[in-house]
């Protein structure tokens, strides 16, 4: 924390500027030494959030580029500490050339993800912001950045927070009241504990039961096409995707292997695989084909399966519609454009969506986005109440929700409260290293490790 640290804070791509970030107690010394202004500011004496333009210089005082430097002050920085950005023009060679000076004059290269360490070293974020700090910048939707950029600004934090006072209350009350007898000090009834344990407990499931959700928005969700052959599943594929991604015939059984893309549908990403025609074949090939779209359908997390609208339910479709019980899909009716001979009121007993479309009209496209936002609840989803990110926050909270679950256990079988004091602790414990204030050194590491370097 004492070293002064450098980096180049924007992509390693040509582009109209670039941005070398400085951190640290030296930071303005180090830039004094590289950076000219021209209307002769010195950066040691600034003031914070200024800026001036100049020249960056080499050690022999040969002008590399022309800039701005901005100076951000301690603790009113990113980091907390004393920092300096030099905006840049956006050369690759230009901006490399720049940081290796910065670092010649006496900084030294960041490791991934330092800057952020040393704002949450520095109290200016927890670690759950300081994970989200990461997640937004890798947002693939617009869904996920929201959701991301609510955490940054503490979402999950002030939903744990609620939480963890309430435990802190209560184990503070069993522990004086424990420790001086002799005190007056009012008795919480076990009722009254068991009231507020059960309270704790419904908060941290529910916090639980949104993670899958939550992951969906981060990571995409797993999406399968399937259907008997010649249904019209590669045509979908190339609608959603709006462009041709899968080869489409009237040969059944074209599509031979998983087509897979990735496409933002309602605020949402989609990880989309198109798979082969389900059903018996003796083609060795196509029947491989086969095989890994009914391994798509085991690992899906949504699944479009298309019927064909102009011909009736056969085996292969009673067979893939067995396949799909207890499954989360949306059926959808291919070739509305043709006349209908398929038993639509069938499918509607069979799946809870069940949608009309042609897949080669365009306006299909919203038909088949409003029923996916539907079945996954997308209007339901409030970014501003905080999620759990990743499966580290996701242990902290499990752990947190078994300690207490433990502690009601005690508490029913009559045991003192020293017992249950004891358990509510280790919850508390948990919620702390789920938010950094208990975190261990290799934790902390562990989560930086994953940043980009520069930020």
């Amino acid at each position: 924390m004492k070293e002064t640290i450098a980096a180049i804070a924007t992509p390693q791509a040509v582009g109209g500027i670039s941005v070398i970030r400085i951190s640290g107690d030296e930071a303005f010394l180090i830039a004094g030494k590289i950076f000219k202004s021209v209307s002769g500011k010195i950066p040691a004496k600034m003031k914070g959030y200024t800026a001036s333009y100049g020249a960056v210089v080499d050690i022999d005082s040969q002008v590399l580029d022309h800039g701005v430097l901005t100076v951000f002050r301690a603790p009113h920085s990113y980091t907390g500490e004393d920092t300096v950005e030099i905006s840049c023009h956006g050369g690759l060679l230009i901006t490399k050339e720049i940081l290796r000076t910065v670092l010649n004059a006496g900084a030294r290269i960041a490791s991934p993800g330092e800057f952020t360490k040393r704002a949450f070293l520095n109290g200016k974020m927890d670690l759950t912001q300081a994970e989200a700090v990461s997640d937004l910048i890798a947002s693939g939707s617009k869904q996920a950045m929201k959701i991301s950029g609510e955490q940054v600004q503490g979402s999950l934090y002030r939903r744990i927070q609620g939480v963890r006072q309430t435990l802190l209350s209560l184990t503070g009350h069993l522990a004086v009241w424990a420790d001086y007898p002799e005190e007056d000090i009012e008795e919480v009834e076990a009722e009254t504990i068991m009231q507020q344990l059960n309270g704790v407990k419904s908060d941290l499931k529910k916090l639980l039961s949104d993670y899958d959700t939550g992951c969906m928005l981060k990571n995409g969700v797993n999406t399968a096409i399937v259907g008997k052959p010649n249904v019209g599943k590669s045509t979908l594929m190339n609608l959603l995707a709006r462009r041709e991604k899968s080869i489409v015939t009237d040969i059944p059984g074209t599509t031979r292997d998983v087509v897979e893309d990735t496409i933002v549908l309602q605020d949402v990403v989609l990880n989309l695989s198109d798979t082969a025609g389900i059903r018996e074949t003796e083609d060795v090939v196509e029947s491989f084909g086969v095989q890994r779209a009914v391994e798509k359908i085991n690992t899906a997390q949504l699944i479009l399966v298309l019927f064909d609208n102009s011909r009736p339910l056969s085996d292969e479709d009673f067979s893939i519609i067995e396949r799909l019980k207890d499954k989360p899909a949306i059926a959808i009716v291919n070739k509305s454009d043709l006349t209908s001979m398929l038993d639509v009121e069938k499918l509607r007993s069979e799946f809870e969506r069940v949608i009309t479309i042609s897949a080669q009209d365009e306006d299909s496209f919203d038909v088949v986005s409003k029923a996916v936002s539907e079945v996954l609840k997308l209007e339901e989803i409030d970014p501003a109440m905080g999620m759990l990110a990743n499966e580290r926050q996701y242990a902290c909270v499990n752990e947190a929700y078994r300690a207490v679950c433990e502690a009601s256990i005690i508490l029913g079988e009559g045991m003192t409260y020293d017992a249950v004091t004891v358990v509510l602790e280790e919850a508390l414990q948990s919620l702390l290293e789920l938010t950094g204030e208990r975190a261990t050194e290799e934790v902390v590491n562990q989560v930086f490790s994953n940043f980009c370097v520069g930020k």
